[in-house]
């Protein structure tokens, strides 16, 4: 079956930085579109960033645009989040996600969380003041 595993979530003080790290299996990775998305509390699930089959091309929401960057390794079935200068509305539970556009039957959104096909379990990151 497919899986989605995070890790690198955890507790920074506002400008520092992590690296959530998404490990794959079960699927012919380099043919997923990837993408992150978080959740804060009480709010709806928002696209973070996106990034084509061979990574050649990334897609940001604006409020991390310049700060986070998206790549992946499809050698390691890997996909990554580095978060730079941290700010404390950056807290939320980070999700990976995985879809295959060209296989989609409608129109595909990368920023659209219903779009996507599978799902990790979510990292909590909290960035304090």
């Amino acid at each position: 079956q497919v899986q989605l595993v995070e890790s690198g979530g955890g507790l920074v003080q506002a400008g520092g930085s992590l690296r959530l790290s998404c490990a794959a299996s079960g699927l012919i990775f380099n043919n997923y579109f990837m993408g992150w998305f978080r959740q804060a509390p009480g709010l709806e699930r928002e696209f973070v960033a996106a990034v084509t089959w061979s990574g050649a091309n990334t897609y940001y929401q604006d409020s991390v645009k310049g700060r986070f960057t998206i790549s992946r390794d499809n050698a390691k079935n890997t996909v990554y989040l580095q978060m730079n200068s941290l700010k404390p509305e950056d807290t939320a539970v980070y999700y990976c996600a995985a879809v295959r556009p060209r296989a989609y039957s409608g129109t595909f959104y990368y920023y659209d969380y219903k779009d996507y096909e599978y799902w990790g379990q979510g990292t909590q990151v909290t960035v304090s003041s």
